[in-house]
């Protein structure tokens, strides 16, 4: 355990001999590398009913399966896409639940408060905004990369920023912005229904970016984070959150989410596609972004509640900063 974590801590920031230690939502709290992960499985189970199969193939170079035929792109010559089709099918069959507390999406309407708690400090501290001010983003231009129906970009906007909501299922754009059109201050939210690597190839670019919760649903994680690096301005943020793929995300998020307490439909997560925190900050170390804190998710079935945490075991969010290349 001790060598996995000072591997991450020297991918973290391997010019320092000292440990990094990552500041949540007060800066006088850390969060200790050391606690921070679970030894990674050696296996993939795709079903809880059958014996664990072979680990899944290797993530962070995997070609994406569009590249060949892809056009031209800006930044790095091509554009090509992350889109997984089977992804897309599944999400679009949920689409109109969006807004519904109790339905599929119940979990990130949850953690959604301690999801905007994080992203709202994170980014004051980084841009030296005032975390006590009623509107502490104002002015920054954020783009929510599969915003969905919106649960994220309209706290957003509240907040003062200068939100765009992109998505690439109609389905999702449409409702978002039928949602958003009740509130004056959300009505001004920019929602598209397009790609991460479409917003590249149009050359947009945005003080922050944020994808939570989509990158264990793209066809090439590597890519996906390109064009997410492409799309943040120098000095700028990203953040992304994920699943762990742990053993114990494997128990917490697909069989008892899935199959026990129905949370969420059968199937909604593939174990294998999961990054773990060591993978998704090389990742994005050779996208130009350089992971600077990291905070777990952690829920309380008690109190129905998530709150942040050094546990990175499940779920997790990384907040990076754009480096000049």
């Amino acid at each position: 355990m001790a060598s996995k974590s000072w591997k991450l801590r020297r991918l973290l920031n391997p010019n320092r001999t000292n440990p990094l230690n990552f500041s949540i939502s007060r800066p006088s709290r850390s969060l200790r590398t050391k606690r921070s992960f679970a030894s990674a499985p050696q296996s993939a189970p795709s079903d809880p009913s059958r014996v664990l199969p072979p680990p899944p193939p290797q993530l962070l170079n995997r070609p994406s399966q569009e590249a060949a035929s892809s056009g031209p792109g800006v930044a790095r010559g091509r554009i090509s896409s992350s889109l997984n089709e089977s992804e897309l099918k599944k999400f679009s069959a949920i689409a109109e639940t969006w807004w519904d507390s109790e339905g599929p999406y119940k979990p990130l309407h949850s953690m959604n408060p301690t999801r905007v708690a994080f992203i709202r400090s994170a980014l004051c501290r980084h841009f030296g905004k005032d975390l006590s001010s009623a509107r502490p983003l104002e002015g920054l231009k954020i783009v929510d990369v599969g915003c969905g129906g919106g649960i994220l970009s309209e706290p957003l906007a509240r907040m003062g920023a200068i939100v765009t909501g992109v998505d690439a299922i109609d389905k999702n754009i449409k409702i978002a912005r039928l949602h958003a059109e009740s509130d004056p201050v959300t009505s001004s939210i920019e929602y598209c229904c397009t790609t991460a690597e479409k917003l590249v190839e149009d050359q947009r670019a945005f003080d922050v970016v944020i994808a939570l919760e989509i990158i264990e649903h793209v066809a090439d994680p590597a890519e996906f984070c390109k064009s997410l690096a492409d799309l943040t301005d120098a000095n700028g943020a990203t953040l992304i959150s994920t699943i762990n793929r742990s053993m114990r995300s494997y128990a917490t998020a697909i069989v008892a989410a899935e199959y026990i307490l129905n949370w969420l439909p059968k199937g909604t997560h593939e174990w294998s596609r999961f990054l773990t925190p060591e993978e998704l900050v090389l990742i994005l170390n050779r996208a130009s972004i350089s992971v600077q804190e990291m905070a777990g998710f952690v829920y309380n079935p008690l109190t129905g509640r998530w709150t942040l945490s050094d546990d990175l075991s499940v779920n997790f969010i990384a907040f990076g900063t754009k480096s000049s290349r």
